[in-house]
């Protein structure tokens, strides 16, 4: 009796379980699969903990705690508020916000930085604005001299 010849596609099938049988039963490779396949469920398993089950929430941050661009961008908000107020005041207190250096020194760093980035002229002259309003502001003594 003739062989029986299979269609191709069985033929295709049944070398490779045979080639993924001989992988796995080789001792080195099936090694190297068993450790690859481990990270890749240690990773999908962290990353369904630290996105679906249990995300970071930041709640009640300060704005001390931005990254430099977007400390600039709160500077240029600043700026904006003051143009339209023209309150000093108002602008040092927002400022302050930014941590413990002097509004107008945080002013002049956001200029340049927002200078080396390329912010639109519009908001450079803003922000410049406010800070040649703070290094021209005085506070008016609010108390009794002695």
């Amino acid at each position: 009796m003739p062989p029986v010849r299979l269609p191709g596609y069985f033929y295709t099938s049944g070398v490779a379980l045979l080639f993924f049988r001989v992988l796995w039963q080789n001792n080195l490779m099936s090694r190297l699969l068993k450790f690859l396949l481990a990270i890749l469920l240690g990773l999908s398993v962290g990353l369904v903990y630290g996105w679906v089950i249990s995300p970071v929430e930041y709640l009640d941050t300060t704005p001390n705690t931005l990254r430099y661009d977007y400390r600039t961008d709160y500077v240029l908000m600043v700026a904006e508020i003051f143009d339209s107020t023209q309150d000093v005041e108002q602008a040092i207190r927002q400022l302050a916000q930014l941590g413990s250096d002097p509004p107008v020194e945080i002013a002049i760093q956001s200029l340049a930085y927002a200078t080396q980035i390329g912010y639109a002229p519009e908001d450079l002259v803003l922000i410049q604005n406010l800070a040649t309003a703070l290094q021209t502001w005085q506070p008016i003594s609010g108390g009794l001299a002695p």
